[in-house]
């Protein structure tokens, strides 16, 4: 077996510095061929999103070794542009080995003198965005793999502003891991030394409140839930994540009398036992939240994934039973609420402006339009969002309103760069109350909304790529969309085709070509007569593509057909 895998392979079992648990672990898979090629072809590549796999001993794999050498190439960085003064904070979820990895994280930073802030606890991942930001920090990492399966965990690595890195900075990040070896290329401290090393300072709960601050300054009407307080009922779920801290004082603090929590899910517990996803978008995650609801008679179920970054609802309906609101849908109705209420209490801001990613709803862009605020089209990612925010801080113009992307995140007010669950949970609770004290739910608020700008629907579907060389057939299948591009879908024509990777917007028949505008992406954007949009992308975390569908029409029945229609289309097309 002369394979440049198994002499890797060979190479971590006699690395020396194994614990007997992993080198056991390596051993039971000297046959397996498939799990060899999986754990030590390539390391993991280091992108702007950083790191995300299943937790195993191997070169492409989660464990303390990818995470130590990860940090030595963020180091490398930080010590390149001379601010290791300034230091590095460090947060991570309810995943298991989170703390762990953490600490391993911190034992790295500190060997190359870097000054390090660790959260003593799980956090909420926008927590780590904002102490970025509030310590003055360089820069920042959080251990989670966000909604992912429990098999998986990830490192996020942030800039001074909060946001995750930029891809110039990630290079550099990427570039230095591949100069260092994994095993005798990485500094570290004795993990014993973490509580009494002049470098390391512990992060407690004190700076707890500092966030929360950050957060209940964005309430649009701080008196509406105390309005409605002794007849709204919420229930909440953490889906065993670090939403369980924060969540709830935070609502409470807003002036929520009545909150129900999910006991099953309450506890954070890296197994996730209740839920085989801890993703919100997932209608079955639910289930316990709805039964609680049903009970106590609530107006909303809400439930924030693992890192505490996405927040997914459930809103009754008018005859009493539940229903999804879907991401596109809760960033609308956001948007669409702050500006009413600014507009109500005559404090909207200078210059508004609104951002959301291409795959997101167009019903978004509407209601800036009707309002006067304006609409900011970004890649998906929310540094991207981070991004508009600071080009308008730089320029000193703009008011930053709201930012969304479909895949649940949301984001007001400046004190993070990165989606949050808790102020999304908070402003939702708001949103609600405001429509309580109107004998309107959640979704009789979206029904109006899709009555004053036209019935709007979105829906995606996914094929997965597994295996190794999974990233090279989801890149092929997207480069034969290239050199045959499709020229209707379902009978209805393509009109625009966006190639975000070329960076260019060809207008058709006449062939009309401007640029994006964006940084280079591997993202085909087809716009089709009468409004309607079909997207497909590779997902940055996960293997496979994903196909996103927005469209609009006169109501549900009519949407669903065309959904239907245009999924036949793409099957039938790639096929």
């Amino acid at each position: 077996m002369a394979n440049h895998y198994f002499d890797e392979y060979r190479r971590w079992l006699d690395a020396g510095i194994l614990t007997a648990d992993e080198q056991a672990e390596l051993a039971a898979i000297a046959d397996d061929d498939n799990e060899l090629r999986m754990r030590f072809t390539a390391p993991m590549t280091f992108g702007t999103a950083g790191l995300r796999a299943t937790m195993k001993v191997g070169l492409g794999c989660m464990n303390v070794y990818t995470v130590a050498h990860a940090t030595q190439g963020l180091a490398a960085l930080v010590l390149r542009e001379r601010r290791a003064d300034d230091g590095v904070v460090i947060a991570y979820d309810s995943r298991n080995n989170s703390r762990l990895f953490a600490e391993t994280a911190a034992c790295v930073l500190a060997a190359n003198g870097i000054k390090t802030y660790l959260f003593d606890d799980i956090r909420p991942t926008p927590e780590l965005s904002f102490a970025v930001r509030e310590l003055g920090c360089v820069a920042g990492i959080n251990i989670t793999a966000s909604h992912n399966p429990k098999e998986y965990n990830g490192y996020k690595a942030y800039w001074e502003d909060g946001a995750q890195l930029a891809p110039e900075y990630a290079a550099v990040v990427a570039e230095a891991i591949a100069s260092v070896d994994i095993f005798t290329g990485v500094k570290r401290i004795p993990a014993a030394e973490l509580t009494t090393h002049p470098l390391v300072t512990i992060v407690g709960t004190d700076f707890d409140e500092r966030y929360l601050a950050a957060v209940l300054a964005q309430q649009v009407n701080p008196d509406a839930i105390k309005a409605v307080a002794d007849d709204l009922k919420i229930v909440y779920t953490p889906l065993h994540g670090a939403g369980t801290r924060l969540v709830p004082e935070a609502l409470r603090r807003a002036g929520l009398k009545h909150l129900f929590p999910v006991p099953e899910q309450t506890a954070p517990d890296g197994n996730f036992p209740t839920v085989p996803k801890p993703n919100p978008e997932y209608a079955e995650v639910f289930a316990l939240g709805i039964a609680i609801a049903e009970r106590e008679h609530s107006d909303l179920v809400i439930a924030t994934d693992p890192d505490a970054d996405r927040v997914g609802v459930v809103s009754r309906t008018p005859d009493g039973s539940f229903v999804t609101i879907t991401g596109n849908s809760m960033g609308a109705l956001l948007l669409d609420y702050i500006i009413t209420a600014y507009r109500e209490t005559n404090t909207m801001p200078p210059e508004p402006y609104a951002v959301k990613s291409i795959v997101t709803t167009e019903l978004a862009s509407k209601i800036c339009a009707a309002n006067g605020v304006v609409m900011h089209n970004v890649l998906t990612g929310f540094k991207f969002i981070g991004e508009v925010i600071k080009q308008h801080e730089a320029e000193g113009r703009g008011s930053f309103l709201f930012g969304f992307e479909e895949s649940y995140g949301y984001l007001k007010g400046t004190y993070a760069r990165d989606k949050d669950a808790v102020l999304a949970s908070m402003l939702i609770c708001e949103m609600t109350a405001y429509y309580k004290a109107r004998s309107m739910t959640l979704y009789d608020a979206l029904t109006d909304l899709h009555a004053r700008y036209g019935f709007h629907a979105e829906k995606n579907s996914e094929i997965v790529m597994q295996g190794v060389d999974g990233p090279a057939r989801m890149a092929a299948l997207l480069d034969s969309l290239r050199a045959e591009p499709p020229k209707d879908f379902a009978g209805r024509k393509v009109v625009l085709i966006g190639d975000y990777r070329a960076q260019t917007i060809t207008h058709l028949p006449e062939g009309k070509v401007e640029p994006t505008g964006l940084p280079a992406s591997n993202v085909l954007y087809y716009g089709l007569e009468g409004g309607d949009t079909i997207v497909v992308r590779p997902s940055g975390t996960e293997p496979k593509v994903k196909f996103y569908y927005m469209m609009s029409g006169k109501d549900a029945s009519e949407t669903n057909a065309k959904l239907d229609a245009y999924r036949a289309a793409v099957d039938k097309l790639i096929k």
